[in-house]
């Protein structure tokens, strides 16, 4: 039974903050983190081990923390993708990548997204894939959903923004925001895509409906990959606010123009 202080608790503001009780959950994959300072804290090889010995592989494990601590720079999200591409080199059980998929604690969750997106190298398998993990409720499933994808959308950028536009229907408002998140021209720790940079035209199939999104999660990325345009184009981005202004005069469209004429306003 797990306390309820703990159920409720809010995430620590720094790692010198963390409560060692919460840590102690937090290891054993009985909770999910709270923020990304927990995310952050949890250690990997630890949680591991249990979830292997749940497996009844433990004889697994020694596989794993070669490919851990072998890295040069490790770091919670390099452990996360090493940690899922040894499973997929130990099995191809999709049995096992359920079990991870479904558990309660987020980070085997998030070694399940990167092992779905590494195993698919088509790209409309790819993403199709990852959708469900782009749905989860958890903000660290869904940001490794992006780190699984971002390089196989940069380097298949067309079709991937034909799969994608369709997914900006969806009453899912994570699989929404997903969809702009991913082709942020700039975005947040992962790689640039260039030619967005060049050509932010290229993603208006998927900006365009959301001009006027009700959610502001999803309102939040659309000011956001406006705003990455504008430090490269800011001309289309000015242009693109003209329009939506004079053709969407909502609140909601007011807030995404906001965001993202922000750099171009200072």
């Amino acid at each position: 039974m797990i306390p309820e202080h703990i159920h409720n608790r809010k995430g620590a503001r720094s790692l010198k903050d963390l409560n060692p009780e919460v840590i102690k959950y937090l290891n054993k994959g009985q909770i999910e983190t709270a923020n990304l300072m927990e995310w952050l804290a949890v250690d990997q090889l630890k949680l591991l081990k249990i979830i292997l010995n749940d497996l009844g592989k433990p004889d697994w494990y020694d596989s794993f923390y070669e490919a851990v601590t072998a890295q040069k720079k490790p770091s919670a999200n390099a452990n996360t993708k090493v940690i899922a591409t040894t499973f997929l080199e130990l099995t191809e059980d999709t049995d096992i990548l359920h079990y991870l998929s479904s558990h309660v604690s987020d980070v085997p969750r998030c070694w399940a997204t990167y092992w779905a997106g590494i195993k698919e190298p088509e790209i409309t398998q790819k993403i199709e894939t990852l959708k469900p993990y782009c749905a989860d409720t958890h903000f660290g499933v869904r940001e490794v959903a992006i780190f699984a994808a971002k390089e196989s959308i940069i380097d298949n950028l067309d079709p991937a923004i034909d799969i994608l536009s369709k997914w900006i229907k969806n009453p899912d408002e994570n699989i929404r925001r997903y969809a702009v998140e991913v082709t942020r021209p700039i975005g947040v720790w992962t790689k640039k895509i260039d030619a967005l940079k060049e050509n932010p035209e290229k993603g208006i199939s998927i900006l365009e409906p959301l001009k006027s999104d009700p959610s502001k999660y999803v309102r939040d990325s659309v000011g956001n990959w406006l705003n990455d345009a504008s430090k490269t184009r800011p001309d289309w981005v000015l242009d693109i606010s003209k329009k939506w202004e004079k053709d969407s005069q909502t609140k909601e469209t007011q807030y995404i123009l906001k965001k993202a004429l922000r750099t171009i306003s200072k």
